[in-house]
């Protein structure tokens, strides 16, 4: 579990340099995404059987998730804050 935080710190940060730009939460926001993915891929890896109980994901299947929920947070904000943004006209 330990391991698994400290992956999904560094994850977030490699995350934000292979999708630069602006994101709304900036780094921060950035690093919990890396923590979650980490996890996310985790737990999906201790489904399909890759790894076993008690293993974490690798680097690879972190970095994997991290980027995918990052692309989704951003479609998820992005969109909302366009909404906002053309409601207010």
């Amino acid at each position: 579990m330990i391991s698994t935080l400290i992956v999904g710190l560094i994850v977030g940060a490699i995350a934000k340099l292979i999708m630069p730009g602006k994101d709304p939460g900036g780094i921060i926001v950035t690093m919990i995404i890396g923590v979650v993915g980490a996890f996310l891929a985790s737990f999906i890896g201790r489904a399909v059987g890759w790894y076993g109980e008690g293993d974490g994901a690798g680097w690879i299947a972190s970095i994997l998730g991290a980027v995918l929920l990052l692309w989704i947070y951003r479609m998820v904000v992005g969109r909302s804050s366009r909404a906002a943004s053309t409601s207010t006209r």
